[in-house]
């Protein structure tokens, strides 16, 4: 057996065997290590519940609203039939601190087999003192009675694990119970909290004032009460926002010492034309911009930077500004964004700044005929084209570039870290510039990019007019959409999906092009655009759009980004709850970018709180860093170190938005810590050198390749 206990394999504890061991393998719980670091997901205030009261909130981080808690003597039991293939058990209690009695109710399938009351008669017997734990539906409170989800016997000495408490709520898989993992988290507390070892130097735990490990990981498990829960909450959310700073730290000290064997010279021979062409002034944010990119661009190390922009601030013409100082010193940009019809939308857009300009650009998608394909990367391999536009497609292995010096990468969070690394391999260390339409608070931008520099267009240019945005029904944004196009004006309708589905109801958009077509548009040119169309009729599409050919374009999501249409003042999106809020502000982004005021309506029935949440956001503001925490809040940040960086961040107890003071705090410590020790190999360091490999270590792998 291992020297350390922590190590043992998790089925030699008390009561978990190799059945339960291989489930909780599914959770990455391998060793007594692993399952004493699986932290609660929330805590519930299992306190006793007045009844009349109800449950109550949880007053402390992370908890949920509590259930109604009660301990009770049994009166009388028994089982009755509730429907034809539904049994109904009733327990009549009397609690032991009310006068009034209260019916704890178990709802089960009949089954021809088994008693399916079984366990709950032998337990459920008159004079049996019991803890009742469930919920108690308004129409039920009155009548006194409770759905019962979990029970215990007073005299069960592991009841206080569940009851009576603030009490662990933890991540589970199929076939483990709450019940079950609080009993094996326990028994874990007690074979190896004794062996738990501090990761942290001690300087830090001084500094920040926090708790032990062998104190705050018993804590966090079960807490004696809400300070305490706090306490050891914010010791493991710092400790993990260390962690994800330090590796931070090492990929931008890594990129910041490789030394690029090329430069840049301003000649002004394609960004002068480039600017006499646009037909607009830059405003001063994005000469701002410009200016920090230039200069990364012209300095010794590669550029690794994020451009973040509001929708609509004008931040594809700043990247295009970049790509075009690459192609005047001879070299060759490529333009990386997620989907295929954003990479015609941009190879589109660009088209448009650069007529007459001797610029040769390049598609690369998915969806070119094989020969065209083959034509094209021999333009690409040659240098014959200078700027290559392109979705995954451009990371792949025949993708051969001649010289390429910059890459930009659009709507950077749907990439991860691996991928920017398969793209900076295509040439020597590329200047990397990353940008995103979600912009962030700078606290936050610590934890999200935390290897990039920063650059924010934080203005609008000039005229620009943000629209007004109201929840309305069908038939008012209908009757404006039909005005605003009598009067010679534009309108998006955007349906969530292409084809109806079975399982959603939700109106498509296929269907609903017809019956907008036929009915309720007749008098007008209705074009549709959808992501399964051809790359020609899609782009056909938005051109026939662009040019004013068509007064109404029905659509899904594919026009979120990249097109910009002056004359349309009116975007309708049908099953709004059904999007997020980013995706909603980006598309009510494609009105607002002509001289006439702007409408967004929003119809939708929104059935849960969260959506309701974000229709009510976006009517409220149009601020996109007050739609971003909103977003975050609603959503989460995405695995911020993983190969994808969309999804459940990979913290377990940090809350980037609340926990902005430990950020800041583990940023200013994870500098000084690898300034003074570049490698952590000092002998306080090296606990945290392991844990910091341990946990990034696939990660860690990519940074030192980048």
């Amino acid at each position: 057996m291992p020297e350390n206990a922590l190590d043992n394999p998790v089925q030699f504890l008390k009561g978990i065997g190799p059945k339960r061991a291989q489930l909780l393998s599914r959770l990455g719980i391998a060793t007594l290590g692993d399952l004493l670091h699986h932290l609660p997901r929330a805590w519930e205030n299992r306190r006793p519940t007045p009844f009349e009261q109800g449950p109550e909130d949880g007053s402390f981080p992370g908890a949920v609203t509590g259930p109604v808690v009660v301990r009770g003597r049994v009166m009388k039991a028994g089982e009755i039939r509730a429907g034809m293939h539904l049994l109904l058990f009733i327990a009549t209690l009397k609690p032991h601190d009310s006068p009034e009695y209260i019916e704890a109710l178990w709802f089960k399938r009949r089954s021809r087999t088994y008693d399916v009351f079984a366990g709950i008669k032998k337990d459920m017997v008159p004079g049996a003192d019991v803890w009742i734990v469930g919920r108690a539906e308004p129409g039920l409170l009155r009548s006194r009675k409770i759905r019962v989800e979990e029970y215990y016997l007073f005299s069960d000495p592991k009841a206080s694990l569940h009851v009576d408490r603030i009490t662990p709520l933890y991540p589970l898989t199929e076939g483990l119970t709450q019940r079950r993992m609080r009993e094996a988290m326990a028994g874990a507390l007690n074979a190896g909290a004794s062996q738990l070892r501090e990761v942290l130097p001690l300087s830090l735990l001084q500094k920040r004032r926090l708790l032990a490990l062998p104190q705050a990981l018993p804590a966090a498990h079960f807490p004696r009460s809400d300070p305490e829960l706090e306490e050891a909450r914010r010791r493991l959310a710092y400790e993990e926002l260390l962690l994800l700073e330090l590796a931070w730290t090492f990929k931008r000290r890594q990129t910041k010492a490789l030394l690029k064997a090329y430069g840049y010279e301003i000649k002004r021979t394609l960004l002068t034309p480039l600017k006499a062409r646009l037909g607009f002034e830059f405003t001063p944010a994005q000469k701002r911009v410009i200016n920090e990119i230039f200069e990364d661009m012209r300095g010794p190390n590669p550029m690794t930077r994020l451009l973040q922009g509001d929708v609509g601030s004008g931040k594809t013409v700043v990247a295009l500004a970049a790509l075009l100082l690459a192609v005047e010193n001879g070299y060759q940009g490529a333009f990386m964004a997620p989907t295929e019809i954003l990479a015609e939308q941009h190879l589109w857009t660009f088209n448009q700044f650069l007529k007459g300009l001797p610029v040769r650009m390049e598609l690369l998608s998915s969806r070119i005929a094989a020969k065209e394909r083959k034509q094209a990367l021999e333009r690409v391999r040659s240098g014959e084209a200078d700027i290559v536009i392109g979705t995954h497609a451009l990371l792949e292995g025949d993708v051969l570039f001649k010289n390429l010096r910059l890459a930009v990468i659009d709507e950077q969070h749907r990439f991860g870290v691996r991928q920017r690394t398969t793209l900076r391999r295509k040439g020597p260390p590329l200047d990397l510039l990353l940008m995103t339409a979600t912009p962030i608070p700078r606290t936050l931008s610590l934890a999200l990019y935390g290897d990039l520099d920063v650059s924010t267009i934080d203005e609008m240019p000039p005229g620009r007019r943000y629209p007004s945005t109201n929840h309305v029904q069908e038939q008012e944004a209908f009757e404006a959409a039909r005005r605003e196009a009598a009067a010679g004006r534009q309108v998006y309708i955007v349906y969530p999906i292409i084809e109806e589905s079975a399982k959603l109801d939700l109106k498509a958009a296929m269907l609903e092009y017809e019956r907008i077509k036929t009915r309720v548009f007749p008098e007008f040119k209705v074009a549709l655009v959808h992501g399964r169309m051809p790359p020609k009729k899609k782009v056909g599409a938005m051109e026939e759009f662009a040019k004013g050919r068509c007064n109404v374009l029905v659509a899904t999501p594919v026009i979120e980004v990249g097109v910009d249409v002056p004359n349309a003042t009116v975007m309708i999106v049908q099953n709004a709850d059904r999007f997020g809020l980013a995706s909603l502000h980006q598309l009510r982004g494609r009105i607002g970018r002509g001289a006439a005021e702007s409408r967004c309506f929003l119809i939708a029935d929104p059935s849960t709180p969260q959506a309701r949440h974000r229709i009510a956001t976006l009517c409220e503001t149009t601020d996109g860093f007050r739609i971003s925490e909103e977003d975050l809040k609603l959503r989460g940040p995405g695995e911020i170190l993983g190969v994808e960086q969309h999804g459940d961040i990979s913290l377990k107890t940090a809350d980037l938005l609340r926990d902005c003071d430990l950020l800041a705090g583990a940023r200013e410590d994870a500098e000084e810590l690898l300034s003074k020790d570049p490698k952590l190999l000092a002998e306080e360091n090296l606990p945290l050198n392991r844990k910091l490999y341990r946990r990034y270590e696939k990660n860690l792998r990519t940074i030192d390749l980048a």
